[in-house]
């Protein structure tokens, strides 16, 4: 496994992490089943989890606790998220069911109960990077760094860093750092693919030119890149869709388009010798402002098919053709890239 700087903290990150958003009921809730993979992946040579609070309102977190029992703290290093309501994954726009508006968000109020929550639930005395899960629109980032910057001083998180920000909000929250003397984010989180490329454009520069670390989510693109949406081929529909109350496989005009590219990069995978899987995480992580792409597994077997993407490297031929299928910088469906400018909702447009 190849270990890199996360950004200029000076800690060592392996180039797969393993994200955990499918423990719990969203994915596995088998206690056994999912300390096995966290098991697997630590002797693998992943040394980086990521949870979050609103993974299965919290369960996930405590999935993660209970699997890094008897490990040595100081071989992980553990990641959650705040910010999301913790409400049902499992129910689409289900509100924030274990209260009311104010246990959610980015202000100092909820912040510091929310981080005394996840360290209970992951059973440990502090968080090494602890990440704002989304922008805030309704409230002052300095207020969110203010907090967070408490947190630091008193031992409970040693770093922050943000989660599917834009750019200009990265540059923001760099800048308030600097004037008002607060913590900085030192790592972004943000979805990237080869059908979800539009970090490439600005995300990505931007990260590089604060030093900030970089660690992917989504590299199979939710599945379209396992070989799952094929033209012609009638997929199953899989355990995320069956959860999400039996939604239809995608079939609109983008996600035809995504199918047809991915169908082309299924092709070139196998011309060189592996599968898409294999060639679509190996781009993820072949990027140089990428620190390292979380993988998601639900399965072992899942976890297993994934893990020897952390010593592929790609050639510059097989990069030039992913080019040629899919554009740097661009994003086959835009609602993929899962940043939400609030500038462009209809009550900030309209009088």
């Amino acid at each position: 496994m190849q270990f890199r700087t996360l950004g200029r903290t000076g800690v060592q990150v392996s180039a797969l992490g393993l994200g955990t958003m499918n423990f719990g009921a969203f994915g596995n809730t088998a206690e056994a089943e999912t300390t096995g993979m966290v098991r697997r992946a630590l002797d693998a040579g992943i040394n980086i989890i990521d949870t979050a609070d609103a993974y299965s309102a919290g369960v996930s977190e405590e999935l993660v606790g209970k699997a890094l029992k008897g490990v040595d703290r100081d071989d992980v290093v553990l990641a959650t998220k705040f910010r999301l309501p913790l409400g049902d994954i499992t129910k689409l726009g289900e509100t924030n069911k274990h209260g009311g508006p104010n246990k959610q968000g980015g202000s100092r109020r909820w912040i510091v109960r929310a981080v005394e929550d996840s360290l209970r639930r992951l059973g440990t005395d502090h968080i090494d990077l602890y990440q704002m899960h989304r922008p805030d629109p309704a409230t002052d980032i300095e207020e969110s760094l203010s907090a967070l910057t408490d947190l630091q001083r008193a031992g409970k998180i040693l770093y922050i860093g943000s989660s599917t920000f834009s750019a200009a909000e990265m540059v923001e929250a760099q800048w308030v750092s600097e004037r008002r003397a607060l913590a900085r984010f030192v790592t972004e989180q943000p979805p990237y693919s080869i059908l979800v490329r539009g970090i490439e454009a600005d995300v990505l520069p931007t990260a590089q030119k604060y030093s900030m670390g970089v660690l992917t989510w989504s590299p199979l693109a939710s599945g379209f890149l396992s070989g799952k949406y094929r033209p012609g081929v009638e997929a199953e529909q899989s355990h995320r869709d069956k959860l999400r109350a039996g939604r239809p496989i995608p079939t609109d005009r983008d996600d035809t388009l995504k199918r047809e590219a991915a169908e082309m990069l299924h092709t070139l995978a196998g011309e060189h010798g592996m599968s898409l899987v294999e060639m679509s995480i190996a781009f993820a992580t072949s990027h140089p402002g990428v620190t390292s792409a979380l993988i998601g597994p639900r399965t072992i077997e899942q976890l297993e098919a994934q893990l020897p993407c952390g010593d592929r490297v790609l050639s510059a031929e097989v990069l030039d053709r992913i080019d040629d299928i899919v554009a740097p910088g661009r994003t086959v469906k835009a609602g993929d890239s899962h940043a939400v400018n609030p500038a462009l909702d209809a009550a900030n447009r309209r009088r």
